[in-house]
């Protein structure tokens, strides 16, 4: 499943590319994967525009233009955008080619075969013949319209603070951990509590700041907190820099592979030596995550 980083740049890049073009045809494949009626779906979407596209944790949401209605686009686990116009091919998400030695399979590999395939859920044909669509191999993700009231009532709702803003801070994370019997991975998981963080980056973070995962929250003293928020950030930020870090479920929105997996230093390293102590790497499964640790670096 993409994390922050890597919906950030899909939506970067779709951002330079999907903007203000009309859409003329719009085909729903998967009546399920639409959260809205076909018809107001298709009212609001045809012969209509995006004016912009934001994201909020691994939400995405588009703005149509005129009034106040959002397209949200979720990918969940397996979730594909492609957006094609001539020589020029966009995928991001989840790969469906299996990928060794960080070689590349083929693009029509990545997506499933010919565009359209069994996994296209939604299609959109552009009026300069661009071509977007939403692929999804176990069809959790989904799309939804929404109006800005609503919108805001998701956002509330089900996210908090994202790493990289001021509301995402050690007096913050410190009210939350607080008496909490969750363990610090746990709590880092929940989208409600942090946005956008998922297994990888949670990894990274807590080993950067020392912290076993396994840890209650309520253990967790100020200093530790501070050092954590910053590990977090440090983490995110470099991971966006690098598009996103690439196995074998993931390419960024330009169909390259993200490279911020030069500097993983405990993710799906287990059994590998420590680049710190020398330790090995160790694997359990926590949080319902593989979850990876130095016993040596983390306290």
């Amino acid at each position: 499943m993409p994390e922050l980083p890597e919906v950030e740049t899909i939506r970067l890049d779709l951002v330079n590319d999907l903007l203000k073009k009309k859409i003329i045809t719009l085909k729903i494949l998967s009546p399920k994967t639409v959260k809205n009626t076909k018809s107001f779906f298709l009212k609001q979407l045809l012969n209509n525009s995006f004016e912009d596209i934001s994201r909020r944790g691994k939400l995405l949401y588009f703005k149509i233009k005129g009034g106040d209605n959002y397209l949200l686009i979720h990918l969940k686990m397996t979730g594909q955008l492609i957006y094609l116009k001539g020589k020029k091919k966009i995928a991001g998400g989840h790969s469906l080619a299996l990928i060794s030695n960080d070689k590349r399979t083929s693009f029509i590999q990545d997506v499933g075969g010919e565009l359209p395939n069994r996994y296209t859920r939604v299609f959109f044909l552009f009026e300069d013949e661009a071509q977007l669509f939403f692929n999804d191999l176990r069809r959790f993700g989904y799309l939804k319209i929404v109006n800005k009231k609503e919108l805001d009532q998701i956002l509330e709702k089900n996210y908090g603070p994202e790493p990289l803003t001021k509301n995402f801070n050690k007096e913050y994370l410190f009210n939350i951990f607080k008496n909490r019997q969750r363990s610090i991975k746990s709590l880092l998981l929940d989208q409600k509590i942090v946005a956008g963080l998922g297994n990888i980056y949670v990894d990274e973070s807590l080993f950067l700041a020392g912290i076993l995962p396994d840890r209650l929250a309520k253990e967790l003293k100020i200093e530790e907190i501070d050092k954590l928020v910053k590990s977090v950030n440090s983490i995110i930020k470099l991971a966006i820099k690098n598009r996103g870090t690439t196995f074998k479920d993931y390419r960024d929105a330009s169909g390259k592979q993200g490279n911020f997996s030069q500097y993983l230093r405990v993710y799906g390293r287990a059994g590998e030596k420590c680049f710190k102590c020398g330790g090995i790497i160790e694997k359990k499964k926590h949080a319902g995550r593989g979850t990876h640790y130095c016993l040596k670096c983390q306290k």
